[in-house]
């Protein structure tokens, strides 16, 4: 029963980091963007992987801090958790129906190291939405968690993150072609949108239900 519920925390951390870190933005770009470059790609992809480790570890204590002996509070926030994770799953489902494509030029001066981490932060820690999804979605569905559990929630929430970043950064020669046709973005945000709503109803059991 016990690993049940660790290998269940897990898996809910690494679905959610990973189909909320998987999408067409400025950061992926960015990233995908040094990969093909083949410049300072090391560098990037642990301060990315890194930024958001600290920032969902910091969202799961945090937001447990927050609940802790306010059950209604608890219920109230996994209820907006499971609404906005059921309309990003209905955003991505509807995305899929139109053509996107990931681009990313490998030309450019070449810049320090310290240039290229100074761009990784703003693309990084200057998006809104990196603390929407870590700190106020990850970090409240984390916090459902009690004891240990929430320590594996977290190790899979910052697993995907890692393994995202390093796919993007380290295998941009292959998946440059790839994330370049929009068909592959529609299929993935299909899958996205799928999981997103599986996520939400899961989410909107264990607040309401206690399971």
């Amino acid at each position: 029963m016990v690993t049940e519920q660790i290998t269940t925390a897990f898996a809910n951390g690494l679905f959610m980091s990973l189909v909320l870190i998987v999408a067409i933005g400025a950061q992926n770009a960015y990233v995908l963007r040094q990969g093909l470059r083949r410049e300072h790609v090391s560098a990037v992809v642990l301060f990315c992987a890194a930024s958001d480790a600290i920032l969902i570890t910091a969202g799961v204590a945090g937001m447990a801090q927050a609940l802790q002996g306010r059950p209604a509070v608890a219920t109230a926030l996994a209820g907006l958790g499971a609404l906005f994770l059921g309309g990003y799953g209905l955003r991505a489902l509807w995305r899929s129906r139109q053509a996107g494509a990931l681009q990313a030029t490998a030309q450019g001066a070449s810049l320090s190291r310290a240039a290229v981490l100074a761009q990784a932060a703003g693309f990084t820690l200057l998006n809104p939405h990196v603390y929407l999804d870590t700190v106020l979605l990850v970090g409240s569905t984390g916090a459902q968690y009690g004891g240990a559990l929430k320590a594996w929630f977290v190790a899979g929430a910052t697993l995907a993150s890692a393994l995202w970043f390093s796919a993007l950064g380290f295998g941009a020669r292959w998946l440059a072609p790839v994330f370049a046709r929009p068909p592959a973005w529609q299929v993935l945000d299909a899958l996205i949108g799928g999981t997103m709503l599986v996520l939400a109803a899961l989410l909107a059991r264990r607040a309401f239900l206690g399971i």
